[in-house]
């Protein structure tokens, strides 16, 4: 993949991103205005928050617009990587937004209950609700369809919001539908139970986006793909310690470990890893800054068997999840391997005290090089 294809592709993500944006500022805003001169003429609390929150759907779209303008800017000395991450913070924000939106409705929805009005709906009322429902609906799976295709976590939290919202309005045709048959008003009640779920939403899309920015295990099925293109060559017999650092949607770099031959000259290995290095990057649209070297024994039988004898040592602990990186030296008397254990095991250390302990009675001539490796990916 070229520099110029990569910038293509980020000029059309921004450009769908920002156009979706836009649309969904529109719908909000046109519902917002309807629905606030519905609530206040039927002094309906419900439809007037729900007016609120449809303002803050269109100021969400805009904090997506200007975080895809700034995340586009190019890397500069300042910031190398990019810029990408801004994403993550006006997701963030957005996720701010909905829990200010909910709690401001659940603070009007409880005054109502304390102090409860009688609303006035009339089918005009009615009518532009559930148009609103419709609207939602639809707005909703387009912007969320689109966050998904390109990456956009912003416009995938305003897409399920948008859904959210669909659910709300026909919430308050249903209370306004029992006011009007039963005369009884369920108005303040159903707005605190809308105000609770727009908070959960919005915690949930915190979480979520937090999560993103703290730095979260790579996606597996991502991890697997690029494993399996290392490993396609025939000189590299595993791929190891991936790691994957996120600079922003469909912005990663990492690194990897490869085993292979100890036959290998370093001009083989240079060739190799230049090679693996252009592949991953356009098959996967992922920069491995570093590819580390495991050297395997194949000359030597007894190097093969005391890989072996190891092997059943750390398969003894069922918390120890791979073996790798393994190499006997017969002239230096060293032997070399990494075990990576799992974030279940109650204590990694006392594993690989273990392990080392079992391994030198095994081997009582040779100095241990064991690395006590983390499952990143």
């Amino acid at each position: 993949m070229t520099k110029g294809t990569e910038a293509g592709q980020a000029e059309r993500r921004d450009r769908t991103i920002v156009r979706t944006s836009v649309v969904g500022i529109l719908a909000n805003v046109f519902l917002a205005t309807f629905k606030a001169a519905v609530g206040l003429t039927a002094n309906s609390v419900a439809i007037v928050m729900d007016a609120v929150n449809n303002l803050s759907d269109a100021a969400s779209s805009v904090i997506t617009i200007v975080g895809t303008k700034l995340a586009g800017r190019e890397p500069d000395q300042k910031h190398p990587f990019g810029y990408g991450r801004v994403e993550y913070l006006s997701a963030m924000v957005i996720s701010l937004l909905v829990l200010y939106a909910g709690v401001t409705a659940l603070a009007e929805s409880v005054k109502r209950i304390l102090v409860p009005e009688e609303p006035d709906y009339g089918a005009t009322s009615l009518a532009i609700i559930a148009v609103a429902v419709v609207v939602k609906i639809v707005l909703g799976r387009y912007v969320k369809s689109v966050g998904e295709r390109v990456g956009s976590g912003s416009l995938v939290n305003s897409g399920e919001d948008a859904m959210l919202d669909s659910a709300i309005s026909a919430s308050t045709l249903v209370a306004a539908s029992v006011f009007l048959f039963f005369h009884v008003s369920l108005e303040a009640w159903l707005g605190a139970i809308i105000a609770l779920v727009i908070i959960k939403s919005g915690l949930e899309m915190l979480q979520e986006t937090l999560s993103s920015i703290l730095g979260q295990r790579a996606d597996a099925g991502l991890a697997r793909e690029i494993k399996a293109t290392v490993t396609s060559y025939p000189e590299v017999t595993g791929a190891y310690d991936l790691v994957l650092h996120d600079y922003g949607p469909n912005a990663h770099n990492g690194s990897v470990h490869i085993e292979v031959p100890d036959t290998l000259s370093a001009d083989e290995l240079d060739k190799l890893i230049r090679t693996i290095t252009v592949d991953v990057a356009q098959r996967h649209n992922v920069i491995l800054t570093a590819i580390g070297v495991y050297s395997v024994n194949t000359k030597d039988p007894e190097a093969m068997a005391a890989r072996k004898k190891v092997a059943e040592i750390v398969r003894d602990h069922p918390d120890v999840i791979q073996m790798h990186g393994f190499y006997l030296d017969k002239d230096e008397k060293t032997l070399r391997f990494d075990i990576v254990v799992g974030f279940a095991a109650e204590d990694r250390n006392q594993i690989y005290r273990d392990i080392h302990e079992r391994v030198q009675r095994e081997f009582p001539g040779y100095s241990l090089q064991i690395t006590l490796d983390t499952d990143f990916s």
